[in-house]
């Protein structure tokens, strides 16, 4: 193709300006990559410049690791089934977490292909929020505006111009300018009214679990259809309630990832006046303990979840027992005598040929394989002597069809079951079968699952019995942090942290041992929401749901990590007196005010004090004045230092009329009594366990984890000074020391010695080194 053809190729499918056609065509690569994308959308004879526009964006920003296919998403764009720049972006999303076989019907589900929104349906959505927001709408009038768009922008994402220009027909246009403060409510009653309405305004404003991953009614169960006596049996035994579970495996602890999940189960079923189960998926024995086991029920319960009832897919097991011999009866199920190695090569060479590799134990007589279950029930064959294996559909793209065990021979007791029995159900086999047994109505995993989806469907149908729609949804991943199960085992095992419950690990364990609410962690959950799409959270987020809940739930201190002795020349040496500190500064909270005492000698923190004055600074320096918080003004008059230059004691006058209004306000101990020293604390300072927000690399770009630790993630105080009220602080009491951070007690601490860890910083703390 010449140049000529190439540039009039160029302009009949991208409209290029003649400039940006001739930096094309400087770049050969790019230009026949473009050409390319025009004869994977079937547009080489030319097209709308909005096609071409969503092709040019095509060429730089697809996946590298899906090249295979960009046709698909070209032949939808050429077709005009994907039109918008949005929906370009969800199918970015798509093939980049895509892993295993393309699937067409999710593709089009994540990128909104064939979803058809309507000017009415818009309209209806906006009259009712306008009906819902009634009350606030009054109060804030048009400045509500920007809090409907974010709920019609996350409802109609596909849609949100239309969204937009109608809102402005139905409401009024976008109110220009900043929302006039509010006046804080002052009495107790007026208080709690403010904070229920704050949180139903929270609540509203979250998307729609039901939009966001497309939930159903439990009596529009879409595989019922053609066994409708099933769905009246199973709504008859539930009430047409709504009824989840959440399912974890007692093979360690819980992490944040798992509060997502509990949040999500617990939390709709709650809200749709139902019930979720806590189940446990114990069916490996030998990685389950009963330690787990109460861990994660304690968690659960920490969260605030209060389960419907706790159950064991080990209840099951005689149910299970009799379901994999009706699969047998049915030739569905055979048992096998290859081993773990032979079946791995067999399943290999399927991907490696096309060609479907069978046991040669599969077309066993089905009387044949029921003795033999039996034998392996009986303990008559060692381990990995036979297995039970589902006879799937081994010409299937899903690997997850490839003739999966489903009872395997384990030698193992049962940290729930005991020694009762020796051979084992498979998670595949076992999962969709308590879903079905339990009732459960939405069966709602991670992505990672989607692939096993067929397998939960077939084994289901095999046995004809209700089937639970299992439903996907994006896995929760946060910056500075890993939360592979795997990874966290490691970095306990190989003493990186202190244990499952280091507050630097994600752990719910951990988490609570930092300090974190379940309040916040479940504001987090639900701020972070439900979708099918990528989902990386800054760590920065789940910081700041804690600092809003302590902002209101923890009580105020003064405490001085790094002691400065000063010495208040002019105060009578054998005075003390009681300064009231307000416990929290709101009014409305109406808290009271606690003593701390004021005496000769104070201790301040030595960031708080300078031998080098500035214009900027407002702290302490040479004969210059500051106040003491909730005290008087001091003047320091003398600087002591040792024979290196080190500041080792400042002498200052106070001024007992707080004649002046210094700019500064520093925070303080005293001794409580003469030449009685404050008390001593432990200070754990823990920062972000890795060093860069992704420790694991990118997909593109992978590194080793362990080498993203950061050196300085716990720095340990001794030392630190704090008033006398505090040492009847108890475990999990959390404070904030003012200017200093939110800090809990932790479990290391004794009656004669109290340690803290810092919970979280200060928002102010970003600007601390700017302002000194």
């Amino acid at each position: 193709m010449t140049t000529e053809e190439r540039s009039a190729a160029l302009m009949r499918v991208y409209h290029f300006a003649d400039s940006k056609l001739k930096e094309t065509l400087k770049n050969p690569e790019l230009t026949l990559k473009l050409l390319a994308l025009a004869r994977e959308a079937g547009v080489e004879d030319g097209c709308d410049k909005a096609v071409g526009n969503l092709l040019y964006e095509t060429a730089g920003k697809f996946p590298a690791g899906a090249l295979e296919h960009r046709a698909k998403l070209c032949a939808v764009i050429g077709n005009g089934e994907l039109k918008k720049k949005e929906q370009l972006i969800e199918a970015f999303n798509y093939f980049k977490n895509l892993k295993g076989d393309f699937n067409e019907d999710a593709f089009k589900a994540t990128a909104g292909i064939g979803l058809e929104v309507t000017d009415d349906q818009i309209v209806e959505a906006i009259r009712a929020l306008i009906g819902e927001r009634e009350e606030e709408i009054k109060e804030r009038g048009t400045w509500v505006w920007m809090d409907l768009f974010k709920v019609l922008k996350d409802r109609f994402k596909f849609h949100q111009k239309e969204a937009r220009e109608l809102l402005e027909k139905e409401f009024g246009p976008m109110p220009k300018g900043k929302e006039p403060a509010r006046a804080k409510p002052t009495d107790a009653a007026a208080v709690e009214e403010a904070r229920k309405k704050e949180e139903r305004e929270r609540e509203e404003r979250k998307i729609s679990l039901n939009e966001s991953i497309k939930l159903h009614a439990p009596r529009d169960n879409p595989f019922c259809k053609k066994r409708p006596e099933l769905l009246e049996k199973h709504l008859r035994e539930t009430g047409g309630r709504v009824v989840t579970r959440f399912p974890p495996e007692p093979n360690g602890y819980l992490h944040i990832g798992h509060a997502k999940a509990m949040n999500l189960n617990f939390g709709y079923a709650k809200r749709n006046g139902g019930w979720c189960y806590l189940r446990f998926d114990d069916t490996n024995p030998e990685k389950e303990s009963q330690e787990y086991i109460d861990s994660i029920t304690d968690s659960v319960r920490w969260l605030g979840h209060e389960p419907y009832k706790v159950t064991h897919a080990a209840d099951y097991f005689d149910q299970l027992y009799e379901f994999a011999k009706e699969l047998i009866r049915r030739d569905k199920a055979f048992v096998c005598h290859q081993t773990a190695d032979e079946m791995k090569a067999g399943r290999q060479a399927r991907r490696e040929t096309g060609v479907p590799h069978p046991s040669p134990w599969r077309d066993r007589p089905i009387e044949e394989s029921l003795r033999l279950f039996e034998d392996m029930r009986m303990g008559k064959f060692k381990e990995g002597e036979a297995t039970l294996r589902m006879k799937q559909d081994l010409t299937s793209h899903n690997p997850c069809l490839w003739d999966h065990v489903a009872y395997r021979v384990k030698f193992v007791p049962h940290p729930h079951a005991g020694d009762k029995w020796c051979i084992y159900p498979s998670y595949d086999f076992t999962h969709c079968i308590c879903d079905s047994i339990e009732n459960i109505t939405h069966s709602l995993c991670s992505l990672e699952f989607e692939v096993r989806r067929e397998s939960y469907e077939w084994v289901l149908d095999a046995l004809d019995i209700y089937r639970s729609p299992q439903i996907e949804y994006s896995r929760l991943n946060i910056t500075y942090t890993v939360m592979s199960k795997r990874k966290l085992i490691q970095l306990v095992d190989e003493k990186y942290v202190t244990g499952w419950d280091d507050p630097r690990l994600l752990t719910v364990n951990g988490l609570r041992r930092r300090g974190y609410t379940p309040e916040s962690i479940n504001a987090f959950c639900e701020r972070v929401g439900v979708t099918r799409t990528f989902n990386m959270q800054d760590y920065e987020l789940l910081e700041e749901c804690c600092r809003q809940d302590l902002e209101v739930r923890a009580d105020r201190a003064m405490v001085v990590l790094n002691p400065l002795r000063v010495v208040l020349t002019n105060y009578p040496e054998d005075r003390v007196e009681d300064r009231a500190m307000p416990v929290h500064p709101d009014p409305a909270q109406n808290r009271g005010t606690v003593a701390i005492p004021l005496s000769r000698v104070v201790y301040i923190d030595r960031n708080d004090f300078r031998l080098e004055d500035s214009p900027t600074y407002y702290r302490l320096a040479p004969g210059k004045e500051v106040r003491l918080k909730y005290a008087y003004n001091i003047r320091c008059t003398q600087v002591i230092q040792d024979a290196d230059g080190n500041v080792t004691e400042l002498r200052a006058e106070v001024d007992l009329a707080n004649t002046n209004k210094p700019k500064g306000n520093i925070h303080w101990v005293a001794q409580p009594a003469p030449g009685v020293e404050p008390m001593a604390m432990e200070v754990r300072i823990y920062d972000r366990l890795f060093k860069s927000r992704l420790p694991e690399g990118t997909k593109e770009e992978p590194k080793n984890f362990l080498d993203d630790i950061n050196p300085d993630s716990l720095h340990v105080i001794r030392g630190a000074l704090a008033n006398p009220h505090l040492r009847s602080a108890k475990l999990y009491d959390r404070f904030q020391f003012e200017r200093e951070g939110y800090f809990v007690v932790d479990k290391d601490s004794t009656e004669d010695h109290l340690v803290w860890n810092r919970i979280v910083t200060l928002k102010e703390d970003k600007l601390k080194d700017a302002k000194q």
